[in-house]
């Protein structure tokens, strides 16, 4: 069995990719502990894991936003938020944060956030006079928000291995994603102020009609999604297939459709959606070991063992999904951790919606938080600025952003409001 963690450091080591490491590892492991007789049954677990009617919902949520993303839609965005905050002071970071709240109703990811805004923010943010440190630390930290506001990706996969409503966790994402911006933008402008960052009424801004028109097919699209799954017009799966109508739209109105551009929409899409679903069928294989083995049991005596009940149990998750998130890619965490860890959080009562917003919004931060934080990497990478240097100066937006995680774990009625307002059952 010790030969188990070693290949999997090996292979770490190596480069493999994570979903060939992990099905290596489970294998492997069903031959250490005895249980190869169970290895035919595989391929019925891995069909049986993808076969959720949510998942459907995924590629195409994925092709909406590959297809915004080339339509030219970014510039739009960014015009529209700089007549609308612009005017203030260290206006171009408050730009900056509300181009990633109507970003977020497009994308869906933290990653494709930080990449679609940081090639254009931190080199305009420098040209004005900011650091280039702080530019790409409130780029990586506001494309937090991508994840959080819907549609998300993570939440379909959250919805999809838990069976709690998509729609529901769509909606009760919607306030603490616009608590984080708010947060995030209370904290720039006081930083503004200390450090005297440029902006104001003076600045030469877009007008705000003209640029609101401009924009105006982007920010419809969130409305168009959420109106459909909140008033019942569409499952998450017909919503998103309405979403890709609309950017079809969208993208003949932007900057006019080719078929160069469609292509290479549909091939970034199944290549994202290949990795996803070839991780959740390795992960799948771990999770059907763990089942024969009783892990999630054993798991859950432990728990109960040292009085991790509750509002505990949850922090208890706060600091191990922290963790994960720091390390790893955010799908891989929640296929790997959510089968072990969300059963006994549910069966002490914890509201599955309000901990799949708390688990997400979790794992979201690890994405800016060092050693590993992917969107730290991805700003980095693509601005050339130092790593370390670029997460110290992330720092204070980590800081605000973990406050905020805290909130929303210890006070279930600011994700659940706006659910039970609409309808969901959440109680």
């Amino acid at each position: 069995m010790w030969m188990i963690p070693l290949v999997f450091i090996v292979l770490l080591i190596s480069g493999t990719a994570f979903a060939y490491l992990m099905g290596a590892v489970s294998v492997l492991s069903f031959l250490a502990v005895g249980k190869a007789q169970f290895l035919s049954i595989l391929p019925q677990r891995i069909f049986a894991q993808l076969d959720v009617f949510a998942f459907m919902a995924m590629p195409l949520f994925i092709l909406t936003a590959e297809i915004m993303g080339r339509a030219g839609v970014t510039r739009s965005l960014i015009d529209f938020s700089l007549s609308v905050v612009g005017r203030f002071k260290g206006g171009l970071g408050h730009v900056n944060i509300l181009t990633s709240v109507f970003f977020a109703g497009i994308s869906g990811s933290a990653i494709a956030d930080s990449a679609a805004l940081s090639r254009t923010f931190v080199p305009e943010m420098r040209a004005r006079g900011y650091d280039g440190y702080y530019a790409g630390a409130i780029t990586a930290a506001s494309s937090m928000i991508g994840p959080i506001i819907p549609p998300s990706i993570i939440m379909i996969i959250y919805g999809g291995l838990t069976g709690v409503s998509v729609a529901a966790l769509f909606a009760a994402g919607i306030i603490p994603g616009v608590l984080l911006a708010v947060a995030l933008m209370v904290l720039n402008g006081v930083i503004a102020v200390v450090k005297d960052h440029p902006g104001g009424a003076s600045d030469d801004l877009p007008r705000f009609w003209p640029s609101l028109v401009k924009a105006a097919p982007a920010l419809c699209l969130p409305v168009v999604i959420l109106g459909s799954l909140v008033f019942g017009l569409a499952t998450p799966t017909e919503g998103s297939a309405l979403a890709v109508l609309f950017a079809l739209l969208a993208g003949q109105f932007y900057t006019g459709l080719s078929w160069k551009m469609l292509f290479d929409a549909f091939e970034a899409t199944a290549r994202l959606t290949g990795t996803i679903f070839i991780i959740l069928a390795a992960i799948s294989v771990l999770g059907y070991l763990a089942g024969q083995m009783g892990w999630s049991q054993a798991l859950a005596d432990w728990v109960g063992s040292i009085g991790l009940t509750g509002t505990r149990y949850l922090f208890f998750l706060v600091g191990i999904f922290l963790i994960a998130g720091m390390f790893m890619d955010t799908p891989v965490a929640l296929t790997l951790l959510i089968p072990l860890f969300v059963p006994q959080a549910i069966e002490q009562g914890i509201n599955p919606v309000h901990l799949g917003i708390v688990l997400c919004f979790n794992l979201c931060v690890g994405l800016i938080t060092p050693p590993l934080g992917k969107c730290l990497v991805v700003v980095s990478a693509l601005t050339s600025l130092n790593y370390w240097r670029l997460a110290y100066a992330a720092l204070p937006f980590i800081a605000v952003q973990a406050l905020l995680l805290l909130a929303l774990a210890y006070w279930p009625g600011i994700s659940l409001i706006l659910p039970q307002l609409l309808g969901f059952a959440v109680n």
